[in-house]
């Protein structure tokens, strides 16, 4: 499985312009309010997700998008969602609970997750994630996200959640 430096290398090798910022470990959504406050751009949450065929979920989202997990199986055609155990999570993605993140889909070379990534970070102009690791944020452009998620062979289903729709994905924007 790839690390952070592996993550890091590959931006490099990719000519995506990214920063890095080390701080005590975040585990959940809500924590490390005063770094976000330091760090521009759009903070995300990440949800690992398996629907009841066994297929698995990424989501992706601004970190105060509301996910109606009851009604998102509608929206995006999957089975009922419920969420991934740490084990499955760290085969498939290669990180722990409170790491999850898109940057994780470079550990995915089954192609076994499907990535489902909020409209409000597909219009964002910069997006910060853990760099597989819960005590660093990395933000990169938005330009540079869909960079990453070509080289990574990922095309995100994009959905608004505040009107649990589909929008389209990342390509056609």
């Amino acid at each position: 499985m790839k690390t952070r430096d592996d993550l890091i290398a590959l931006l490099d090798s990719l000519g995506i312009d990214h920063s890095t910022h080390d701080h005590p470990a975040v585990f959940r959504v809500g924590e490390g309010e005063e770094i976000k406050a330091a760090i521009p751009g759009a903070h995300t949450k990440n949800l690992f997700l398996k629907d009841a065929k066994g297929q698995l979920w990424l989501i992706s989202a601004a970190d105060r998008t509301v996910i109606d997990l009851k009604r998102l199986h509608q929206v995006i055609g999957s089975a009922r969602l419920s969420f991934g155990n740490a084990a499955l999570m760290e085969d498939a993605l290669g990180v722990t609970p409170g790491s999850v993140t898109a940057f994780a889909l470079i550990n995915d070379t089954d192609r076994r997750i499907r990535f489902v990534l909020d409209r409000t970070l597909a219009d964002a102009s910069r997006v910060n994630f853990h760099p597989l690791t819960n005590t660093a944020t990395t933000g990169i452009e938005q330009a540079g996200f869909r960079k990453f998620l070509a080289a990574a062979g990922v095309r995100p289903l994009v959905v608004d959640f505040q009107t649990m729709a589909v929008v389209d994905d990342v390509d056609a924007r």
